[in-house]
């Protein structure tokens, strides 16, 4: 059986980080995977949301490229291994989390024996590119 909730009592679940749930046992607990506070988002009046999934093999190399706005990366399955320019590779593992930072230099790698699988999360201007190639 499905109960309403007002608007203002979800919002103040979400608030204490619970949401109620549709069954009769009651509360969806949110496990909160990261928070970081940033200073270069999207200041234009729209902004565009894109979620993507990436999938690198054993041995593939991103191109080195750098980014307008930071990319949320949380990655699924594997190790993903990231290179910032000036800093060193950082590894992030299966269930962990990293903002990549924008207007920064980079390549990623996968160092590993199996397939690194990522998901994307990047908020920018409408229409701007994901990412722009730094010459060698």
């Amino acid at each position: 059986m499905h109960e309403k909730t007002s608007v203002d009592t979800m919002i103040a679940g979400l608030t204490v980080g619970v949401t109620r749930s549709a069954e009769e046992t009651g509360i969806a607990k949110l496990t909160p995977l990261h928070r970081e506070v940033v200073a270069s988002m999207p200041r234009a009046s729209e902004q565009e949301i894109r979620v993507l999934f990436a999938t690198l093999l054993p041995g593939d190399v991103t191109p080195y490229h750098w980014h307008r706005f930071p990319v949320t990366v949380f990655v699924v399955e594997g190790t993903f291994t990231l290179a910032l320019e000036g800093r060193e590779p950082i590894a992030i593992a299966a269930g962990q989390v990293l903002v990549e930072p924008a207007h920064v230099k980079m390549r990623g790698y996968n160092r590993g024996d199996v397939p690194a699988r990522m998901a994307l999360f990047y908020v920018c201007e409408p229409g701007a590119p994901f990412a722009d190639a730094v010459s060698t």
